[in-house]
């Protein structure tokens, strides 16, 4: 019964580290990497498309990204567009915004409660005087791998129609149709569209898929290593 105990608390704390992982890797994307939106506005021309400077074309996404972090209050942004001064994002835009905003810092939440998650189980091994050299990396690896496989699974389904799988994502996770703009009279999906959202999805799934791996070669490696300490025993 122990040894069960100890099994389902560490597979607990590695579902939950997967779940971290996920929306780390979602941040890491947007956020970490130095020069990626720069990168993407280049490949898909977007300084040309809104008619703006590079500079104030970044400046307005750094803006965008602070306020879905929580860390300004609201859309409203002044910038030049073809030598005329203008708010950048209308209405139906920043109505969109905000529901974008809920969902990400919705994400940081569970991201938050799977830490502690994480750290009750590992209190409940302690107390449960777990061998963590042992049955550790068995519970992370068989948690990590059940991961890896259903990742690469959906993974695999996505990379077949992008177009109709992003589609479903915003049917599934917004309750109205603010996300469907018209590049008309929308800056937004100007500024982000279908091809940056494709290369993002792609490389949150190679950051994810990679930690996954990492973290799967790590337990083996430890797996083996105190199997072969027990047979030179």
């Amino acid at each position: 019964m122990n040894r069960l105990l100890q099994y389902t608390a560490g597979i607990i704390f590695s579902l939950c580290l997967m779940i971290v992982l996920l929306f780390t890797s979602v941040e890491a994307a947007v956020y970490w990497i130095p020069g990626y939106f720069e990168k993407e506005y280049t490949k898909y021309n977007v300084a040309q498309t809104v008619s703006m400077t590079t500079d104030d074309l970044l400046d307005i996404t750094g803006e965008m990204m602070s306020y879905l972090r929580g860390k300004r209050d609201n859309l409203h942004v002044e910038t030049t567009m073809g030598g005329v001064e203008r708010e950048f994002f209308n209405a139906r835009e920043i109505a969109h915004m905000e529901d974008v905003r809920g969902l990400f810092l919705g994400a940081l939440s569970i991201r938050r409660g799977c830490l502690m998650v994480m750290a009750l189980c590992l209190v409940v091994l302690l107390l449960l005087k777990t061998d963590f050299k042992r049955t550790f990396p068995r519970a992370v690896c068989a948690g990590t791998g059940i991961f890896f496989f259903l990742s690469a699974v959906i993974a695999i389904i996505i990379s077949t129609d992008f177009t109709r799988y992003f589609i479903m994502f915003h049917h599934i996770f917004f309750k109205n149709d603010l996300w469907m703009l018209d590049p008309t009279t929308d800056m937004l999906i100007n500024i982000v569209p279908e091809g940056f959202f494709r290369d993002t999805v792609f490389l949150i799934g190679f950051i994810y898929l990679f930690s996954i791996l990492l973290i799967f070669a790590i337990c083996l490696f430890l797996m083996g290593k105190i199997k072969r300490k027990h047979l030179a025993a």
